[in-house]
């Protein structure tokens, strides 16, 4: 036999694959094929052996299934965001194009005689080729999707059966799976074989509605086979094809995912139903599920796993669903590909409304002909059926979730015929649910307009004219870029989702840092681009999630979780507090409310709250009880509330107790700091290493932080090296005793420039401690922009850090809203965030006091913030991954009077003035103290 490999740059979509159908769980006999194949790898389609008729495999490796040959010791992971690693000659694939060969045996039961026997891929990268007992059955294409072939006529009942599948790493399908993540090959999902009994449904829809204005649902299943279905719970037996109205039937939403178990049962076996009653309807431009409007809290999500890239278990999805139901995450776009159905049923259950999105996206062509007048896929007639197939397959397979409540055609491919057509395809399949594709930028066909990394005010001039894309509800399909430090100013845009109804919220990018966990130099690291050797790589920016690659949240991910979280506690103006229902559909009967009051980081009272049952949308004012109005009125200083709301009863997604919302009151007002008054001046040494005094070695100014990704990727790192923040020299302008203080004046520049700060370090000796008064005044032609602005001193190694003010976790000037104000410990390693490439990180606003194994600083006024780290700024800058960051046995402390903030703008709006540090006069007054 010789093996005819033209399929692999054929624009078809297959060949004798079985038309799509819907993913069921039914009671057909099973056998799966997971678990381990022989294998052999190739490294190209012509070195490949044309022996796939009766391979000998006595030779081969092994290999599992789901799996991808490159996390698996067959050639390396490759990372791309935009461009294609081989060249735009559409169908043409490069000769370099590694082939791995799959084998399996497998007994075919006896009692599968008279069956149709149906062989079931749910996901193979990027194109193969099926042979069964050394005939071939098909092949297909369209990596996440799935892929049916009848091999009835193939296999007999009774015998071993011997399945051979030829994947090809590259491929005409290649050109269209251009998303932002590792290039990763090979059988990921799940392999069947299915035994289909005569007269068994292959094909079902439920068809589904509700009223709400009487509450009644509608029920209509659809089966190629006639059969009869039956809900127990709702006294329910017709036949498909019947449509039938319930009186009275409890909806689904994201918040209340109320399912009906159901059974289609046909001649040939049984189906089960999961009925959700539910209708998606965009009224007067606004999205609804059940005639309420929808607030998409939501994420991007990939299929990731450190160790095995997009082959998940179970155990992971239902950790992603579990992890985002406890964050207050209400809806998935599934970016940017169909994931496994397994998910999808787990989002049913749980709660999580979905943006199906097909496997589909051509960014490196951009998003116009290119030139020689290239035209991207979207726009190329050679495309269209596969293009229109994948959504076909896209809509059949996930088409009876009540959790996916709009479809996407996919991403980033510009605008072109073949989209109309899918658009066109997903409308005639399933008219319920609205289609979506972001860069439908006019709003020409689609039924929400869309947007990515919008600013706010962006946001806010759509939503203020209804005259804008056709009034469509507009959504942010990607936002807060998750990149490193960050996302910042995600408060802004939750203002404009409230403020305005059209604007329906939207999805940050994305969930989880794509970091494949590897080893380089005998450590072990999370990789990213680059790190495999490829020539053509986008670095880091795979790595750009609110989950670090182990699922760990980052600050980030706490940040979104406060900004999005379903009500809103803060003081109400008159002494109590104020707590506004943002959930969509639940009251607050299912929480308890809790109250704790600290002077000082010191607990002095808690308890419960009563708070009376508050509807969707209202908002109550609650007295706070006897005792904690009695602590305000101590007038003790740094007196706070902390009220929070906590699930009474456990739910499927969390345990009791889980804390759903907090916010905090600070009942008395914030003194005016006292004047440093009598002393002497301290005893110190000022030299080229820095300032000495009083346990404080070697204080210096500082301006620079290691760029983070917000900084690096726009541009804003590359000026402010141009004006010299990053190697700024120290001068000793002037020491001696002035007016009761040791008086050290620096200044502080770069080389070749004409600017500095001007620096007055007043250091003065009050009773037991030391007292810094600084002022900073700057000169010349400085930068508009400083990274930072502080004092950066060493001391031997600290093992542990108390402090009082924000925390427990990072803050910055624009991700401070889940800081809450509090007295905390932690390991010196403990304050670092593990970013997967280091950056400026562990920075904690509005210190009021640390102690340091024996030191103690105090703000006197103002408070500053606090960074601990176990190396220097430029250790942490130039290093590529945590691994490179090797503790010494000094700690450097760095107390800021401001920093700059984080901000999106590795890809969004850049950062917002209110946020920048600009460059002005400045002071810090802080108080040493020695144990």
């Amino acid at each position: 036999m010789t093996q005819d490999h033209s399929y692999v740059e054929d624009f078809a979509p297959g060949a004798n694959v079985l038309p799509p159908r819907a993913w069921l769980d039914d009671d057909s006999a099973k056998l799966p094929l997971s678990g381990d194949w022989s294998f052999r790898l190739s490294p190209s389609v012509a070195d490949a052996p044309d022996d796939l008729k009766d391979p000998d495999t006595s030779g081969w490796d092994t290999i599992a299934v789901p799996g991808h040959w490159q996390l698996s010791g067959y050639g390396a992971p490759a990372y791309t965001n935009v461009v294609y690693p081989f060249p735009l000659e559409p169908p043409y694939v490069p000769t370099d194009n590694p082939t791995g060969d799959y084998v399996r045996t497998v007994a075919i039961p006896a009692d599968w005689a008279g069956a149709r026997v149906v062989l079931r891929f749910e996901g193979v990268d990027s194109r193969f080729a099926v042979h069964v007992n050394g005939e071939l059955a098909g092949w297909s294409s369209g990596s996440r999707l799935p892929s049916e072939f009848d091999v009835t006529d193939l296999v007999a009942p009774g015998k071993e059966a011997r399945i051979v599948v030829r994947v090809h790493q590259w491929s005409a399908g290649s050109y269209v799976e251009d998303q932002d993540m590792w290039w990763l090959s090979g059988i990921f999902r799940e392999v069947n074989l299915i035994a289909l009994r005569p007269g068994v449904a292959t094909d079902v829809f439920v068809k589904v509605a509700y009223d709400h204005l009487d509450g009644a649902g509608t029920l209509l299943v659809e089966s190629d086979v006639p059969g009869t279905v039956s809900v127990p719970e709702l006294g329910l037996e017709l036949a498909t094809g019947e449509h039938t109205r319930i009186e009275s039937v409890e909806p689904w939403s994201a918040e209340v995912p109320r399912l009906y178990d159901g059974v289609l049962r046909t001649e040939g076996g049984e189906v089960r139903l999961r009925i959700g009653f539910r209708t998606v309807a965009i009224v007067d431009g606004i999205l609804t599920v059940n005639g309420n409007r929808v607030l998409f809290n939501g994420v991007n999500r990939h299929e990731f796993h450190p160790d095995r890239g997009r082959a998940l278990t179970e155990q992971d999805m239902l950790d992603d669903v579990l992890l985002m139901k406890r964050a207050g995450i209400n809806a998935v776009r599934t970016s940017h590909y169909p994931p496994h159905p397994h998910f999808l049923s787990l989002c049913d259950s749980h709660g999580l409304y979905v943006i199906d999105e097909c496997d589909l996206e051509t960014h490196g062509f951009g998003y116009e002909p290119q030139p020689p007048k290239l035209p991207n896929p979207v726009m190329d007639p050679r495309f269209r059926d596969d293009l229109v197939a994948r959504m076909a397959r896209t809509v059949h397979r996930d088409k009876n979730h009540p959790s996916i409540i709009i479809w996407s055609l996919g991403n980033e491919c510009g605008m072109g015929e073949n989209l109309r057509a899918m658009y066109d395809l997903a409308k005639e399949v399933d008219p319920s649910r609205p289609v979506h594709y972001e860069r439908d930028t006019e709003a020409e066909f689609v039924d929400i307009y869309s947007r990515m990394y919008t600013s706010p005010e962006g946001c806010a001039e759509i939503g203020a004219d209804s005259s804008l894309y056709r009034n469509l509800p507009f959504i942010l399909c990607e936002y807060g870029h998750a990149m490193g430090n960050g996302p910042g100013g995600l408060l802004d845009y939750r203002e404009v989702f409230d403020k305005y109804p059209r604007c329906q919220g939207g999805f940050i990018w994305e969930w989880i840092d794509h970091g494949i966990r590897t080893t380089i130099d005998g450590r072990e690291v999370y990789a990213y681009g680059g790190d495999f050797g490829e020539t053509i790589h986008d670095g880091n920016f795979v790595c750009d999630g609110l989950l670090f690659p182990d699922r760990t949240p980052s600050p980030g991910m706490l940040e979104y979780v406060k900004v999005i979280e379903p009500l809103r506690i803060v003081a109400d103006g008159n002494g109590g507090v104020s707590i506004t229902n943002r959930y969509e559909v639940l009251d607050t009967s299912h929480l308890t409310f809790t109250i704790v009051t600290e002077v000082e980081g010191e607990l002095v009272g808690s308890g419960t709250l009563p708070v009376p049952a508050i509807a969707p949308g209202e908002t109550v004012s609650v007295e706070f009880p006897p005792g904690v109005i009695k602590a305000g009125d101590a007038g003790r200083p740094d007196t706070w509330v902390t009220v929070a709301a906590e699930l009474t009863s456990p739910t499927p997604w969390a345990d009791a107790g889980h804390r759903i919302a907090w916010g905090q009151v600070r009942l008395d007002e914030p003194a005016e700091p006292v004047a440093v008054v009598g002393g002497s001046p301290a005893d110190g040494e000022a030299g080229v290493a820095g300032i000495t005094v009083a346990g404080v070695k070697n204080a210096r100014l500082d301006v620079w932080r290691a760029p983070i990704d917000n900084d690096a990727i726009p541009g804003v790192a590359k000026a402010w090296r141009e004006q010299g923040l990053h190697r700024v020299q120290h001068r000793i302008v002037s020491q001696g005793e002035r007016d009761g203080a040791w008086e050290v004046v620096t200044r502080t520049a770069p080389p070749q420039l004409q600017w500095g700060l001007v620096s007055t370090w007043r250091w003065t000796a009050v009773d037991d401690a030391v007292v810094l008064e600084l002022n900073v005044v700057p000169e010349g032609l400085f930068p508009e922009v400083l990274p930072r602005l502080g004092v950066t001193f060493e001391l031997p190694k600290v093992e542990r850090v108390e402090w009082f003010g924000t925390g427990p976790n990072e803050a910055y000037a624009d991700t401070r809203e889940a800081a809450a104000v509090g007295k905390y410990s932690a390991t010196v390693a403990e304050l670092q965030t593990p970013y997967v490439r280091p950056q400026e990180n562990g920075h904690r606003i509005d210190t009021r006091w640390a102690a340091f194994d024996g030191l103690r600083v105090e703000a006197i006024g103002t408070p500053f913030g606090l960074t601990v780290r176990d190396w220097t700024t430029q250790a942490l800058e130039t290093a590529s991954h945590t691994a490179d960051l090797v503790p010494g046995e000094t700690s450097y402390i760095t107390l800021d009077i401001a920093q700059s903030g984080v901000g999106t703008a590795a890809c969004g709006p850049a950062l917002p003035d209110r946020d920048k540090l600009t460059t002005a006069p400045a002071t810090l007054a802080v108080r040493f103290t020695t144990a």
